[in-house]
């Protein structure tokens, strides 16, 4: 259930374009060690400390440290500002940082308010020699080994990031995990080889990341996301579990059938996606190509409901994220009303036992629960006969024009399964006669392609499959949508292009 009680020979850690091997012996004593240090320091049970690192072949070493001596960890976004940052690490109350030397400008002046700062490959005034601090301290684990737990942020597309902070768990790191019972329908097991092409600052990555090694799996971390190098990772490394977001999906779809094809993913048995719906034509050809080993699931940081669904479920109910999982799902109106099968409305999970708070922002907490005591994480979407979840869109993306209500990923879904388009966005813009109007704001795989004459064409291809007044009115190129490299877009910063200091409906 911890690294220790696996064989050390084992590869724990693989970095994907490196070859970079952290065997479970180096892992187990590595952990102890920072541990150890932190504990040394004066870090006890409830304490937190933050991760800002790029993905790194010892990032897991410092998760497992954390959980191996019943502290929160953060892991930071290394995109973020200096003072982006400095607030997550002033929020979170951590008392020490672990960063690298690849980060040195971004930490600028947070080493004098932390109270253990630690850089690792090199270090810079005010920063520990990170490989130091552990090679001072014996390699065994402390006497008491709480289990801690990761406490991480909302990505901040609507505003400040929140911390989401649960409950530590009541017992130590050698005892039993319920959390491994939850590997299984991830395909995770003693021996399995899981990618992870995704940022660790992540929740679900690190998270499942370090349930694959409660299993003894081998994790293979991609150094940064390419669509290519995944599948040569795949098959260099006989990869058998992975782990994706449906913007992988669609760059893996681009890809010319040459490289696409021409690599061996026979190993795959099952592959995981989430965080974000997957239009319907991506999911079909990615069934086709790969097979039914596609499992997806609908769940949050939060971790206040979730539902799953198999690949021959999909195929039956296609467009749906799933039955819920552990808890009820109810449709309901703005005055919390259950809604009828079928209509749309916002989304509520009756969850036992969930236990999840906003850091410090009791305001915030209460805003996710209904007087019912459930629990939405922000998004609307519908039932079908059968209890299947469809996800409309966030409510917070859903534009309003004329008093009538558009949610943008409908035209999304359309527009992506335009051969010359790479990305969409649809967005609300200002229009002074229905207060806002749809625009999509696309990426296209040539960029060298776009014009009126395409733009018109993408238009027809959108009204083709929905009724108009869903469509977007224009369309806007750019070259690159801002996303995360988790995929995650952000839309308030293409909104805040075209509304400026104007109000809107749309956060």
């Amino acid at each position: 259930m911890h690294p220790g009680a696996h064989d050390p020979e084992r590869a724990a850690v693989v970095m994907a374009d490196s070859g970079e091997t952290v065997s479970y012996g180096q892992l187990d004593q590595r952990s102890a060690q920072l541990a150890r240090h932190w504990h040394q320091a004066g870090l006890r049970r409830g304490d937190h400390i933050a991760i800002l690192l790029e993905n790194h072949p010892r990032y897991f070493e410092i998760v497992w440290a954390a959980l191996r001596s019943g502290l929160y960890y953060t892991p930071i976004n290394r995109h973020l500002t200096t003072s982006e940052l400095t607030y997550v690490v002033e929020n979170c109350g951590a008392r020490s940082v672990v960063t690298s030397l690849a980060r040195a400008d971004q930490v600028a002046g947070l080493a004098d308010s932390v109270e253990v700062p630690l850089m690792m490959d090199g270090t810079v005034d005010g920063w520990a020699v990170y490989e130091d601090a552990l090679d001072a301290q014996p390699p065994t684990p402390l006497d008491d080994q709480p289990c801690g737990h990761g406490m991480f942020y909302s990505s901040g597309t609507t505003g400040r990031p929140k911390g989401i902070l649960f409950p530590l768990p009541e017992r130590q790191v050698t005892d039993d995990d319920p959390m491994v019972m939850t590997g299984g329908p991830l395909g995770l097991a003693d021996g399995c080889v899981y990618l992870l092409p995704a940022p660790l600052y992540h929740t679900s990555p690190v998270v499942t990341g370090a349930l694959c090694h409660r299993y003894g799996g081998t994790v293979v971390v991609m150094e940064r996301w390419d669509a290519a190098a995944c599948l040569a990772a795949i098959e260099r490394y006989q990869v058998d579990v992975a782990q994706f977001v449906p913007t992988m999906f669609v760059r893996l779809l681009k890809l010319p059938d040459a490289t696409r094809l021409g690599h061996d993913l026979s190993s795959l048995r099952v592959v995981t996606h989430a965080a974000a719906p997957c239009p319907v034509d991506v999911k079909q050809k990615m069934i086709e190509w790969w097979g039914p080993i596609i499992l997806e699931f609908y769940a949050g940081s939060e971790n206040v409901g979730s539902t799953m669904i198999t690949s021959e479920e999909w195929l039956a109910h296609p467009g749906s994220v799933g039955l819920p999982r552990f808890c009820t799902t109810h449709i309901c109106d703005e005055e919390f009303n259950p809604l009828p099968v079928g209509e749309i409305g916002n989304v509520w999970f009756d969850t036992p036992g969930a236990s999840m708070q906003y850091h410090d922002d009791p305001e915030k907490t209460a805003e996710n629960r209904s007087p019912q005591g459930w629990y939405t994480m922000g998004d609307v979407g519908r039932l079908d006969d059968d209890g299947y979840l469809y996800l409309t869109d966030r409510k917070t993306f859903m534009i309003i024009s004329g008093g009538v209500n558009i949610y943008p990923q409908e035209s999304e879904n359309v527009l992506i399964g335009h051969p010359a388009v790479l990305d969409v966005a649809v967005i609300g813009v200002p229009n002074d006669d229905l207060g806002e109007e749809a625009k999509a704001v696309v990426q296209l795989v040539d960029p060298a392609a776009a014009n009126d004459e395409l733009a018109t064409e993408l238009l027809a291809h959108c009204q083709a499959d929905l009724a108009r007044y869903k469509c977007p009115r224009s369309i806007d190129f750019v070259e690159q949508l801002p996303r995360e490299d988790s995929g995650k877009l952000y839309k308030r910063r293409l909104r805040d292009q075209y509304w400026g200091d104007r109000e809107s409906r749309i956060v």
